[in-house]
C-alpha cells in the first residue's frame, strides 16, 4: 500500500516547495517489485502535476551517498524516498543528507521525520500494531493465517518536522501545518 501514495507524497511535497519541478525519486532495485510500483506510481502522479521525476538507485550505504550526490549535481529540488525496508535502517543516514543538502524530502513512514527527516506520510504505526496485535489474538485462540481476510491500512498520518523545515529554509503552508497529525517543534 506504501508505493500506492506516492500521489499523496508528491502533493504534500509540492504544497512545500511549489516551484519545485525537478523531483528525485530514491528506490532500491534490488526490491524490483516494490521498485517498479513506486516509480509507476510516482510518475503517474508528477505527469499530471506537470513535474519531472528522475529515478536513482541505491542498495547500500555507499550508493546512498553516490546517489545524493548525483541528484544534487542534476539539481534535484525535491525528494521522494521509496517505501523499502532497507531504506529504514538508513533513516538517519538520509535524513542527514537530505538536510546537509538543502534537500526537500517526504518520506512514508514517521520514523523518519523522528531522526531529523522533514515529512513523512504514511500508514499510523498506532493502527499498524494494532491490527498486528488483533491478528495475533485469532491466530492464537485458533484461526488459521491463510482463511484471514488481507487488512490494509485505513487510518494515515502526515508528520512534519519543524526545526528540519528551518534549517533547510522551507516556511511549512499554515494548510498544510492544519492537516499534520503531529508537528515535532
Amino acid at each position: 500500500m506504501a508505493s500506492e501514495l506516492g500521489a499523496k507524497r508528491l502533493g504534500i511535497l509540492q504544497e512545500l516547495v511549489p516551484r519545485a519541478t525537478h523531483i528525485a525519486l530514491l528506490v532500491n532495485r534490488t526490491n524490483p517489485v516494490s521498485a517498479e510500483s513506486i516509480i509507476k506510481d510516482v510518475e503517474r502522479a508528477a505527469s499530471a502535476a506537470a513535474r519531472h521525476v528522475e529515478v536513482f538507485e541505491a542498495s547500500t550505504s555507499r550508493e546512498i551517498e553516490m546517489a545524493f550526490a548525483a541528484l544534487v549535481q542534476k539539481r534535484a529540488e525535491a525528494l521522494v524516498v521509496g517505501a523499502d525496508p532497507f531504506f529504514i535502517d538508513r533513516r538517519v543516514q538520509l535524513a542527514t543528507l537530505a538536510t546537509r543538502h538543502l534537500l526537500p524530502t517526504i518520506y512514508w513512514l514517521r520514523a523518519f521525520v523522528e531522526v531529523g527527516g522533514l515529512v513523512s506520510y504514511g500508514a499510523s504505526d498506532f493502527v499498524r500494531y494494532r491490527e498486528v496485535g488483533i491478528y495475533t489474538g485469532r491466530i492464537l485462540k485458533g484461526e488459521k493465517p491463510a482463511d484471514m481476510p488481507v487488512v490494509q491500512a485505513t487510518k494515515f498520518e502526515l508528520v512534519i518536522n519543524l526545526p528540519t523545515a528551518r534549517a533547510i529554509g522551507i516556511v511549512v503552508p499554515q494548510s498544510l501545518l492544519a492537516q499534520a497529525d503531529e508537528v515535532i517543534e
